[in-house]
């Protein structure tokens, strides 16, 4: 079993910036990739980056590349979402997720995914 819990969400200004962390813990965390997806109101869960087991790969959906940047420490098992540029359309729960997968990219995929975290709600007014 795998626990997700992330932290760092809130209400922000447009313009402004947030990072949102994960911690992980119950199983190796260096052997999972992680993402970080996505849900607003009305909408599907979306992927929003992945970044692979050592961290030297990552990958981020055309609508945040350039301002949000996925990172990790696994010395501290944690993985780390920063939000720059915030706007209105990026207000949404926001959830982490592991692989343990062995995939030759990094999956975009909820079905990829195998452990979730509760989600931490980041909401951005105009």
């Amino acid at each position: 079993q795998v626990q997700l819990v992330e932290s760092g969400g809130g209400l922000v200004q447009a313009g402004g910036s947030l990072r949102l962390s994960c911690a992980a813990s119950g199983r190796t965390f260096s052997s999972s990739t992680m993402g970080w997806f996505r849900q607003a109101p009305g909408k599907a869960r979306e992927f929003v980056a992945a970044i692979s087991r050592s961290g030297g790969s990552t990958r981020h959906a055309d609508s945040v590349r350039g301002r949000f940047t996925i990172s990790r420490d696994n010395a501290k098992n944690t993985v780390y979402l920063q939000m720059n540029s915030l706007n209105v359309e990026d207000t949404a729960v926001y959830y982490c997720a592991a692989d343990f997968g062995r995939r030759e990219q990094l999956p975009q995929s909820r079905a990829a995914y195998d452990y979730w975290g509760q989600g931490t709600q980041v909401t951005v007014s105009s």
